[in-house]
This record gives structure tokens, C-alpha cells and sequence, in this order.
């Protein structure tokens, strides 16, 4: 088949996403296009014309394809519009994550607008397939909610068949042989250290929760426990505040500061450490978490998002993540701190994330597009 396969916001996740797609089904011919990761409001209204009418996309698009996998930024209306060859053929579209359920903020601007973009893409869509249920539940539960706020003409029942028919499928973890084998050393460096090794690794934005890292450390800190924490994760050109903080009060305990040099450099952060740690308000599938995890760190997560759906069984709930308090950041810290300490003392073991490796999940995949053969 060939596949146009479009990233209208590429971020380092979904860039990882396209190319075990591309890479894992070889099989098909891959035709893929992408927008860099800046100016948020702007790429997801903007993309379609972006797309359209550039001389760098223009040829391509402008292809024939037997099918169209776009992510949620993909403004899958005006591309339709602007692009006929794109009408006739299947599109899939895929949520990394979704605008519903983001976290408010001062500096937010124009969310109904991106709201809506999405909301028709996935009218729009043949299909639409979400990397986690609550991505699916709290996109389709937004929607509706909107829905019923529009003055006139509208319907939330209009999002019925879109949601019966959408599916759930996990972004692949790609933890490659090279990872194993750094695993396998860096374990052994593990048992032979004292410090606790932690290691947050998330974008440097308010969602991800830098107060509560921040209120984490401190807590730690008065405790007097033990510990060295690597903080990774992608930065923009707007970072809080809060990781100046940090940086000035947690320099003697901090073994990486920003993003690591390399993939590898990158995997040997999570193998080496005992523990990820997470204080994210908006999280659809938490990747990074769970590349630590096969990695062999033990998670210790908010009890929301989607932490519950991954590790939030009856019975590990306890294990992995502590109670999470929207408006009390300190007790929150506490409650994460207590749970350091439990696994610590408990020599709580690493759950199982077999089922996210890429081995098993592209053969869900492959089974989902060959719904589109002719």
C-alpha cells in the first residue's frame, strides 16, 4: 500500500511513532510529512494550508495513496478541501493526546479554536484510534461537553458512531537490543550504589508539573534521604520558573540536568536508575514512563491521568502511585515521598510492560491498516 503518513506537530514521541511504523512495516511504501514542534496554536490551525500550498509538501501530497494516517494535530477538513486526491481514501487518524484534557492555564489562548480543528478532524476521519483508553474517554467526554455548550444546530449524538467505532492502541515501546545490553550493565552498577537514583524525565512545561517536582525534592531533602536525581525531558523556548529553582537548590544531587546528548545516553539515564518518578497534570500514554520502567525502574506516579489505566490494578495500586491532591502540592509531595521510601525499604519489584513492546504491538498494527487492502 502506499501510505501518506502525517505529523502536523512533531514532536520527539510522535517522530519516534512514525518511524517504528515506518520502519517495522516495511512492507508498505511510506510517504511521510511533518511540521516542526513550535508554535502550537499556529500549527494546529495553520497545517492544512501548510501542507497545501507549500512547494516543499505540494508534490507530494499531491500523490496518489491508498490511505492517509495523520496524528490529531492534522487538520484533516482543510486538507480534504484543499487536496481532492485526499477525498476518496481511507484516513486514519491517530491521538497522541487530545485538547480536552489539558490543564488550565494563564497563558492559554484560543482553546475552543484547537478544540474544534480536532473535533472535526475526527468527524472527518474514517477512524479514529487513540493511544490510551482515558485519551479516548476524555477526548469523546470533552467533545460532547462542548457540544452541548454551542448555541444552536448541534448534537452530541454526533459523535456516536465516531466513538463506537474508535479503537485504542498504544504508541510501541522500541527498546532496542543495544538498550538490553545496557540494561544488563548498568543493573550491575545499580546493586553496587548507595545514593537512590531517581530519574523525571518529561517536557519542560507546566503540565508535566515542575511545582510538584520542585515540592518533591524539598520534601526529600527534609527527610535527609539519600538520593541523586537525572532531570531529562524536552525543553522549549519558554521553560518555568521552576527549574531555575531547582537547578540553584538541588545542584549537589542532580547527575543530568536537560536533554540527554543521545538515544543511547538517553536509555543509559533510565537503566541506571532505580526509580522514575512522575508529577504530570496531563498525560495520554506516558512513554517516557514506561521506556524507564522496561528499563527496570520501579514508577512512582500521581494516582490520575493516565497512570491508573497502566499501573492502577487492584493489586499494585498501592505499589506505584500515591495520592494525588490537585490543590495541596504539599501533601501530594508527601504522599510521593512516603512511597519512595516504601519501595525503597519493601524492595518493591518492576512491573511488567511486555505488553507495550513494539514485538507485540505491531502485529495490531499491521492487522488495522491491512483492514484498508483493496
Amino acid at each position: 500500500m502506499r501510505i501518506l503518513l502525517i505529523s502536523a506537530y512533531e514532536a520527539s514521541s510522535h517522530k519516534a511513532w512514525a518511524n517504528t511504523l515506518m520502519n517495522g512495516l516495511a512492507q508498505h511504501e511510506w510517504h511521510y510529512l511533518s511540521l516542526p514542534a513550535r508554535h502550537f496554536a499556529w500549527r494546529i490551525r495553520g497545517n492544512a494550508m501548510s501542507f497545501a500550498f507549500d512547494p516543499q509538501f505540494k508534490p507530494q501530497i499531491e500523490q496518489e495513496y491508498d490511505l492517509v494516517i495523520a496524528t490529531s494535530m492534522t487538520d484533516c477538513v482543510g486538507l480534504k478541501a484543499f487536496c481532492p486526491n485526499l477525498q476518496n481514501i481511507p484516513w486514519l487518524l491517530y491521538f497522541h493526546e487530545n485538547q480536552f484534557a489539558y490543564p488550565a492555564s494563564d497563558k492559554q489562548q484560543g482553546l475552543i479554536e484547537m478544540q474544534m480543528v480536532t473535533l472535526y478532524s475526527a468527524l472527518a476521519a474514517d477512524l479514529c484510534v487513540f493511544n490510551s483508553q482515558f485519551n479516548k474517554d476524555s477526548f469523546f467526554g470533552g467533545a460532547r461537553a462542548l457540544l452541548k455548550k454551542l448555541p444552536d444546530y448541534v448534537s452530541p449524538d454526533w459523535l456516536n458512531d465516531t466513538e463506537t467505532n474508535a479503537q485504542v492502541l498504544a504508541v510501541p515501546l522500541d527498546m532496542t537490543a543495544a538498550a538490553s545490553k545496557q540494561l544488563a550493565v548498568e543493573e550491575g552498577e545499580k546493586k553496587a550504589s548507595k545514593p537512590m537514583k531517581l530519574v523525571w524525565s518529561a517536557r519542560w512545561e507546566f503540565d508535566k508539573g515542575p511545582d510538584r517536582l520542585l515540592a518533591i525534592l524539598e520534601e526529600l531533602e527534609r527527610r535527609q534521604l539519600d538520593y541523586e536525581i537525572a532531570i531529562l525531558g524536552e525543553q522549549f523556548r519558554s521553560i518555568p520558573k521552576e527549574f531555575d529553582q531547582i537547578q540553584a537548590k538541588f545542584a549537589h544531587r542532580i547527575r543530568q540536568f536537560g536533554f540527554a546528548p543521545s538515544r543511547a545516553e538517553y536509555l543509559g539515564f533510565l537503566a541506571s536508575s532505580d526509580i522514575v518518578l512522575s508529577t504530570a497534570l496531563h498525560e495520554f500514554q506516558g512513554l517516557a514512563v514506561l521506556e524507564a520502567v522496561a528499563l527496570g525502574c520501579v514508577p512512582v506516579l500521581p494516582d490520575r491521568q493516565v497512570y491508573p489505566e497502566l499501573f492502577g490494578n487492584h493489586l499494585n495500586e498501592k505499589l506505584y502511585l500515591y495520592q494525588s491532591d490537585l490543590k495541596d502540592i504539599q501533601n501530594e509531595a508527601e504522599r510521593a515521598v512516603d512511597l519512595i521510601q516504601r519501595i525503597v525499604t519493601d524492595d518493591v519489584k518492576t512491573p511488567d510492560v511486555s505488553q507495550y513492546q513494539v514485538q507485540v504491538l505491531l502485529e495490531h498494527y499491521e492487522k488495522l491498516i491491512d483492514t484498508y487492502q483493496h
